[in-house]
């Protein structure tokens, strides 16, 4: 949004500078992009007068001037046609910056000749196009600056413009009233009312207008009058000013007035040639094949449906976005029918996006223009038409109605200290209320229809802090609410989460984030099977499933690596699982997948393939991170994707709380994974919460005791697994035995047998064991194995 300084003040009263003026707008949220200031570029440059003009010794098209300046006759070459004695002009002294030519000026030699500044021209101050002489003034005195002399003489040449950025939410700040409104708000200075024009039509319009009832929710309202007699000849210099101010080019009277309204009332309208137009004209959506040539010089395929302005021929205007060439307003265009409608915002976003049209209306309308300004903008644009281009109004013709955007929300003086930190008095806010547009009636704030962004009591709250600051907030510390340790943030699941995610980190695994959805074939494999797991509406054919493990996740990170030459790989993830659709049928798990090789090759040979053991450790040092009891089982109640030989279950009892191993080949092969691969999956869920909560460790129990330590070798059958031989010997007295572990294993005996050996450590905690002690323990032992295993002690 841009606009000048000048144009500014036609709609506030104020004595404000422009530094003031910018500062306010960037505190208001209508943030300054650019502020170009004549004055400022041109604020080094005085007055001038040649006194004497004589042609160069050696340059035909070259003059040696001798001019008077504040700092006395000085010597100056000039090549402009118009250099002669007795003219006022501007001076560039040695050490000023030309703007046009990007320039600092030095005193030079030019053909032999010193010269000592240069005479401007104005497309070398910026000030137009104009390059063919130097500037000649009527009037001025020697070391004027040549501001001053601008500010007085033409002020329009040191008019600053200023380019602010609007928000989506701010379609009010797209007129140049409704930034003088924020500002008058603000206390800049008094906010110039818009007149109340009523032009009183002295025919009935030749031309009716309708709305298709198809599309009457996306245009509501629609209206427009006949102006038969115009002269439609250039604008009046002031208007091309304002154009030309904010990169507008001037083309006509009657477009110039349109485009003029669009900037300061944030009101487009259209200006359409009756002798083009034939027949009435409606608003209907576009028929199929249907196409137009646009204002830009561009022919659009209309989609069907686009709403459109049509005669009897077909589209004369894409509604709302850009009107067309056909119906276009000339130098010869004598009667005009000048349109002023709302459309829906929703609608004409759709439309611009589809047909890839950036205009000044579209910006405006799929943001929100102002529905009541609707007809009041139709009689402001008669009125200055007529003034400008004389000629006939007729009666006004519409269709449809203006929307009613009524709506009140109650003024709790109170809320805006509780949301926003400010301590305004409450006569305060209702008069910055006031001052916006609102009305106030009671507590209740009427909406004014240009702030379609208003919604609710807290907006209002928004408005008052925007208009006071929010520069004049101060940090204050929050009071405790009670003294003491504050309430843990996270749940004890969410530490526990934290806590597993840093341990597999610090064993070496990279973190992956994957989709919570796999597909039908990952599906199938990890027995995600039925409806309850199937996604109603997937956003692609690989993410049909919700996963029921993270494994298909890390398996798929693991191919795509490989396929990209990575081929040893340590990941892990850790999220949600689904055992269905369900809020309750879902669970949080840590999974970490090996692929390869444990190490990279050196001249040690401590290279080797992983293997479940590997995956077997880190699953226990993720447990024993998160505190999961010590003493759990292994069994091998597993599931289907993981291979039945070299795989189990860490278990208490019926509650698993991993699974480790290596992954089936089946699953391996399905998705392109090259083994070995091994993985494990902690259920973080499952794992006991302590039953006594305590900020502290417990004590450490110790024993002042000998330990003893006894070794036994057991031949059981070849089945035999050697957990169950260590659970049964470390069952036998569960007091008094710390600790079994197996040290050796051979096969091959004969018979078939294998021989298990293991130590068992016997840690006494009130006296010293004697020799009986430890033989009636040994015993204990023995027979325990013996019954669970069928085994016997080797000799």
């Amino acid at each position: 949004m841009k606009f000048t300084l000048s144009w500014l003040k036609e709609h506030l009263d104020t004595t404000a500078t422009l530094a003031e003026i910018t500062e306010a707008l960037t505190d208001l949220g209508l943030e300054v992009e650019e502020v170009r200031d004549p004055a400022a570029r041109l604020g080094t440059f005085t007055l001038a007068r040649v006194l004497h003009a004589e042609q160069h010794p050696d340059a035909d098209r070259l003059r040696v001037c001798r001019v008077l300046t504040d700092d006395g006759e000085k010597q100056i070459v000039c090549g402009a046609p118009n250099a002669r004695e007795g003219i006022t002009v501007v001076l560039a002294k040695p050490g000023d910056y030309v703007p046009g030519i990007d320039l600092t000026l030095g005193v030079g030699k030019i053909r032999g000749i010193e010269s000592h500044g240069m005479m401007a021209s104005e497309r070398e101050l910026e000030l137009s196009d104009e390059h063919d002489g130097i500037i000649e003034l009527p009037s001025g005195q020697v070391g004027q600056r040549f501001v001053d002399w601008l500010a007085e003489n033409a002020p329009e040449k040191v008019d600053p413009m200023i380019h602010i950025k609007i928000t989506p939410n701010r379609p009010d700040a797209l007129g140049v009233h409704g930034v003088a409104r924020d500002l008058a708000a603000r206390g800049l200075g008094v906010l110039v009312p818009v007149a109340d024009i009523v032009v009183e039509g002295g025919f009935a319009s030749p031309i009716a207008v309708s709305i298709d009832p198809a599309i009457a929710d996306k245009a509501p309202y629609f209206a427009g009058r006949v102006i038969r007699g115009v002269r439609n000849g250039p604008s009046p210099a002031w208007l091309q000013k304002r154009l030309h101010a904010i990169g507008l080019r001037p083309i006509n009277a009657l477009v110039d007035i349109t485009n003029f309204l669009t900037y300061d009332m944030n009101r487009p309208l259209h200006v359409f040639d009756m002798a083009k137009v034939s027949g009435d004209l409606a608003v209907r959506p576009a028929k199929a094949d249907e196409t137009i040539m646009a204002l830009d010089g561009k022919s659009y395929d209309l989609p069907q449906g686009t709403m459109v302005i049509a005669d009897d021929r077909g589209p004369e205007s894409i509604a709302g976005i850009m009107g067309g060439e056909q119906s276009g307003c000339s130098a010869d265009t004598t009667d005009v029918f000048l349109e002023s409608a709302y459309w829906d915002p929703i609608a004409i976003a759709t439309a611009g996006r589809g047909l890839k049209i950036n205009s000044d209306a579209r910006y405006r309308f799929e943001r929100g223009v102002d529905p009541a300004f609707t007809r009041p903008g139709l009689e402001l644009a008669t009125r200055l038409i007529l003034d400008l281009c004389g000629g006939e109004a007729s009666h006004v013709v519409a269709a449809g109605v203006v929307p009613d955007t009524a709506r009140s929300y109650r003024l709790d003086a109170a809320r805006t200290a509780s949301l926003v930190g400010l301590d305004i008095p409450a006569d305060i806010q209702r008069a910055t209320l006031i001052a916006l547009g609102f009305r106030m009636d009671g507590d209740m704030a009427h909406v004014p229809s240009w702030r379609p962004d208003v919604l609710g009591e807290a907006d209002l709250v928004e408005e008052i802090a925007r208009i006071a600051s929010l520069t004049k907030l101060q940090g204050r510390p929050l009071p405790r609410a009670r003294p003491g340790v504050p309430e843990p943030v996270l749940t004890p699941l969410q530490v526990r989460e934290r806590t597993a995610r840093r341990q597999a980190a610090a064993l070496g695994y990279n973190e992956c984030v994957t989709y919570s959805f796999i597909d039908s074939t990952s599906a199938d494999l990890f027995g995600a099977t039925g409806d309850a797991v199937r996604v109603e509406n997937p956003i692609s054919s690989e993410m049909t499933h919700l996963r029921p493990d993270l494994l298909p996740g890390l398996l798929a990170a693991a191919a795509r690596n490989q396929a990209r030459g990575f081929a040893d790989l340590a990941l892990f993830e850790i999220g949600p699982v689904f055992g269905g659709g369900e809020p309750g049928e879902q669970a949080t798990q840590i999974s970490g997948l090996l692929v390869g090789q444990t190490a990279p090759r050196d001249p040690f040979g401590s290279r080797r393939k992983v293997d479940l053991f590997d995956a077997k450790a880190d699953a226990e040092a993720v447990l024993a991170a998160i505190n999961a009891p010590a003493k759990a089982q292994i069994n091998r109640k597993l599931d289907p994707w993981w291979h039945p030989g070299r795989a189990g279950n860490i278990a208490l009892g019926p509650n698993i709380l991993a699974t480790f191993g290596e992954l089936h080949p089946r699953i391996l092969r399905a998705l392109d994974v090259r083994g070995p691969a091994v993985a494990f999956t902690v259920r973080i869920a499952n794992v006991p919460f302590p039953k006594v909560r305590s900020a502290t460790r417990p004590a450490l129990a110790t024993s002042e005791f000998q330990a003893v330590e006894r070794d036994f070798a057991f031949v059981v059958a070849p089945q035999v697994e050697a957990l169950t031989l260590v659970n049964a010997a470390a069952g036998a007295d569960k007091a008094l035995i710390d600790s079994v572990t197996v040290f050796d294993q051979f096969t091959g005996l004969e018979g078939g047998g294998k021989s298990i050996a293991i130590t068992t450590r016997l840690q006494p905690r009130d006296k010293t064991l004697t020799d009986a002690d430890i033989e009636a323990v040994c015993q204990k032992i023995i027979d325990k194995v013996q019954k669970a295993t069928g085994g016997i002690l080797r000799t």
